[in-house]
């Protein structure tokens, strides 16, 4: 792709590319499964405030969305389960806040909140499973994980902590000791489906796609409408690029087979996220906007649906609405490499170049052999009409520094990203030419007035 050299050319938007996919998978800690279970294809814990329609209007003032996390099953996936303590009136005002700050992407209040619920009562098992999440989206894996611990000291067969708890272990390079904390749930829980679909997910991400599919069936055999299985099928087929098998699953979760066999969950914002990934990469524009939207819509805390809808968005040029699904991405996860670096370039095609380099030195400084910030900074550079703090030829000069530094990162990861450096590195050069000239202008005029007493 060429890019037109005008102010408000726009460089080619990052997806989740599988280049910076297997890079960003060291760095990204929340939603992020083990290369090859990414943010994009692995499910994290469910969020306090999941899916359904009061997630994507948000809960009206002072009510408690849902009476509990909205879109988490708090009943045992396949009958029976322990009794679950209420919780006491000044645990459940501060859960009920900690709710609302969640869907409004505070998560700094949200923890404080249900640190709040937690310390009022320690039988809050629901708060301790939301502070779980909390914690983990912040990076903060330790406390997540005895968040969960305690939830399930609580409730000993509460399974979205015991699932998160799993899942966070095995997204943090400890696959093995997470199929073996599951295994021995199983053992105390053995009619769990919820318990089977995430040792299913976590053979998944080990790179076991037959165990993994084979543990998923054995997990609708004890429930047959757990839709958490039937994503983990279409995403293990994902995962292993069977995408037409990925698609088929997909279907009967969200469209069905006919009268007769009708979709078993066509609210799932996962499955969503999912076909339009695939939709995405088949460059099926039209059909993954359509799937990004309505996950965005049924989970405005899904992260990554955010991130492709920012993409084509910017892709397109509308750049105030990339820009705000991408601060509501960063809100959610404020390390997300790709939403940064799109919201960078959206601002400054929104004429804010001191935001827009923010971002951008941001990304640049966490990974210094990324190429592609540089080359959006010397975008920045080159055709911002002004930046703070910079004189116009310090910026030129600057892009020129850029864009042969992204010159020189690429050159070692050849075949990704823009190639005509050279182009704008010429137009840089020429610019700079040009202020030298006015600016030797300037002086000379200078100059001569001085020398004829006339005040210039």
């Amino acid at each position: 792709m060429r890019m037109s050299p005008s102010p408000g050319c726009r460089r080619p938007v990052h997806f989740w590319s599988r280049t910076l996919r297997s890079w960003s998978c060291a760095i990204l800690l929340f939603a992020a499964g083990a290369c090859g279970g990414d943010k994009a294809t692995g499910p994290g814990a469910e969020s306090p405030a999941a899916s359904g329609e009061a997630a994507a209007a948000g809960p009206a003032p002072g009510a408690v969305p849902g009476g509990q996390q909205i879109g988490v099953e708090d009943s045992f996936s396949s009958g029976g389960g322990a009794p679950r303590p209420q919780m006491n009136a000044a645990a459940a005002e501060a859960y009920a806040a900690g709710m609302q700050a969640f869907v409004a992407g505070d998560l700094a209040g949200a923890k404080e909140q249900f640190t709040r619920a937690t310390d009022a009562d320690a039988q809050a098992y629901k708060a301790f499973y939301s502070l779980g999440v909390v914690q983990e989206r912040l990076g903060q894996r330790a406390a997540a994980l005895s968040a969960y611990r305690s939830a399930a000291a609580v409730v000993p067969d509460y399974e979205p902590a015991l699932v998160s708890y799993a899942l966070l272990m095995a997204r943090g390079g400890q696959a093995q000791q997470a199929e073996q904390f599951l295994g021995g749930q199983l053992a105390k829980l053995p009619k769990s489906a919820a318990l089977s679909a995430g040792l299913a997910e976590v053979k998944s991400i080990q790179g076991d796609s037959a165990t993994a599919q084979r543990i998923a069936r054995e997990a609708l055999k004890k429930n047959p409408d757990y839709r958490p299985a039937m994503v983990t099928i279409a995403r293990d087929h994902y995962r292993n690029r069977r995408l037409d098998l990925a698609l088929y699953t997909l279907k009967g979760i969200l469209d069905g087979y006919g009268t007769e066999n009708p979709p078993r969950d066509k609210d799932n914002a996962d499955a969503r996220l999912l076909r339009g990934l695939i939709y995405r990469e088949q460059n099926a524009r039209k059909p993954a906007l359509e799937e990004f939207r309505r996950a965005v819509k049924l989970r405005p805390d899904l992260v990554e649906a955010r991130v492709q809808l920012g993409a084509y968005e910017l892709e397109a040029g509308n750049a105030a609405e990339a820009a705000q699904l991408l601060e509501g991405a960063l809100r959610y996860d404020r390390d997300n490499v790709i939403a940064r670096l799109n919201l960078g370039d959206a601002y400054r095609l929104l004429g804010r170049p001191g935001d827009a380099r923010r971002e951008l030195e941001w990304v640049a400084r966490l990974d210094p052999a990324l190429p592609q910030p540089h080359y959006d900074l010397g975008l920045l550079y080159l055709f911002s009409e002004s930046i703070p703090g910079l004189a116009p030829k310090q910026a030129v000069d600057l892009a020129i520094a850029e864009f042969e530094k992204y010159k020189e990162l690429r050159s070692r990861a050849p075949g990704s990203g823009p190639d005509d450096t050279e182009e704008l590195i010429t137009r840089a050069k020429s610019k700079r030419a040009l202020i030298e000239a006015k600016e030797a202008e300037q002086a000379g005029a200078k100059g001569a007035a001085a020398s004829s007493g006339v005040m210039p």
